[in-house]
């Protein structure tokens, strides 16, 4: 059974989940990727913090369209690689109190000691389509950097219902499959 986690979460609740635990996200998360990452890492923007603080980044370039009549569509939302977006994001988690980074390894060292420091998961989607995954967002609340950063990587800040995904490394900075937990998905982002 998944463990059900309304977003923002308290640390203590995420610092009791283990690498292989199965939950279901609602509430607030934003997408950024590499560029976000860096923007948000170098400088501090108080609007895209009030969408992460306790919350999750999401490491997404997604496929989106405009509404009839104003606002955004969802079309797809699956998981970018991480590893463009790694040496930025030990700096994300502190800086704006994220609890989860959700998206499709590798995790660097630095990412989990970060992750360990400041109480925060590294989770991956839980095997559905981006197609599906796009389902999973019930409303667009807005849009941060996207004259600077375009589309694909402007920082989208979401509500999501039911997002189904996997804890990969978890509070304590233990992987999945590194303890003896059987057949994990790898970290290296490798077919994953």
């Amino acid at each position: 059974m998944p463990i059900a986690l309304e977003l923002p979460v308290p640390v203590a609740r995420i610092r009791a989940l283990r690498a292989g635990d199965e939950v279901v996200l609602s509430g607030r998360i934003a997408t950024a990727r590499e560029a976000a990452q860096r923007r948000l890492a170098a400088r501090m923007e108080p609007a895209v913090r009030a969408a992460l603080e306790g919350g999750v980044v999401y490491r997404c370039g997604p496929v989106v369209a405009p509404e009839p009549g104003g606002g955004w569509r969802f079309l797809a939302a699956g998981p970018s690689p991480s590893a463009p977006a790694e040496p930025w994001q030990a700096q994300v988690i502190a800086r704006y109190g994220v609890r989860a980074v959700l998206g499709k390894g590798p995790v660097d060292p630095a990412t989990r000691a970060a992750l360990r420091d400041h109480g925060a998961v590294f989770l991956q989607p839980a095997g559905i389509l981006a197609v599906s995954l796009a389902r999973r967002i019930v409303r667009v609340r807005g849009v941060h950097l996207l004259d600077e950063l375009g589309v694909t990587d402007a920082v989208w800040d979401l509500e999501v219902e039911g997002f189904p995904a996997v804890v990969l490394v978890d509070a304590q900075g233990d992987a999945l499959g590194e303890r003896g937990a059987g057949a994990a998905p790898p970290l290296s982002g490798a077919g994953a």
